[in-house]
């Protein structure tokens, strides 16, 4: 992201989101994005995960700028480069988590058959620890299931990239170190590169890098050196906490 800008006109008012980001993420990496409300990290994400543009300013993208992509470049692009974790897990209530997880191959250019979703989706839940949960609805699942669903349905297009927005804001502190368990070991074994939108710099710990916002601007950009490892951390619970 080379002096990359983005404001809203509200009103008469012009608010000015992002003021002139500079910063370089290497393949791989597990950065964590942190600032107060309204620091302008929502922004970054948005921009990032290319569901918005920049006002002016480049965003080069293995090389290539897609800052001035349009609506319908940037969706192709995001729906085989990115992921996406929420805070809220938006899963749809009604269908069992393996069709959660299912639901974005629907939508790929290339869908595969019935047969390989089912088989895709179920080894992602294998994945994040969920397999035996499959045919659970969202009801019947903990908050952190939940976001365990999520995270495997983020994963089923095999993105290179996948957007973190405060997956723990909901979560407990038990389930919380679960979640970044989870991630640090896709970033570690799986080599996703990961980027964490949070406002809790306990949650930060978990990751490489820290970028903090504040006023639209980076003010500072530093090595996790501190960085915390979840699977110790949930191992050196009490055991009737560790229990998913």
């Amino acid at each position: 992201m080379v002096d990359l800008k983005k404001s809203y006109v509200v009103g008469d008012v012009t608010v000015h989101a992002l003021r002139g980001v500079n910063l370089d993420l290497a393949r791989g990496t597990f950065l964590a994005v942190v600032g107060a409300s309204g620091s302008g990290k929502s922004t970054f994400m948005n921009i990032t995960g290319l569901l918005d543009r920049p006002t002016a300013g480049r965003y080069l993208l293995e090389g290539e700028d897609v800052s001035g992509f349009d609506r319908d470049l940037r969706a192709q692009l995001r729906n085989r480069k990115i992921g996406f974790v929420f805070q809220n897990f938006n899963l749809l209530p009604r269908t069992t988590a393996l069709e959660n997880v299912e639901l974005p191959m629907l939508y790929s250019p290339d869908a595969p058959s019935a047969a390989d979703r089912h088989a895709k989706a179920q080894r992602l839940l294998d994945i994040v620890g969920l397999g035996p949960r499959a045919h659970h609805t969202p009801s019947q699942l903990s908050g952190g299931q939940q976001q365990r669903v999520a995270i495997a349905r983020a994963l089923v297009n095999d993105p290179e990239i996948l957007l973190a927005d405060e997956p723990t804001g909901n979560l407990d502190t038990r389930t919380s170190i679960e979640i970044m368990e989870v991630l640090q070991r896709l970033n570690r074994e799986k080599g996703i590169t990961i980027i964490l939108i949070t406002h809790e710099h306990d949650i930060a710990e978990y990751a490489h890098r820290e970028v903090t916002f504040r006023d639209g601007r980076v003010v500072s950009d530093r090595l996790v050196q501190s960085r915390r490892d979840a699977a110790q951390e949930r191992a050196a619970l009490p055991e009737e906490e560790a229990v998913t």
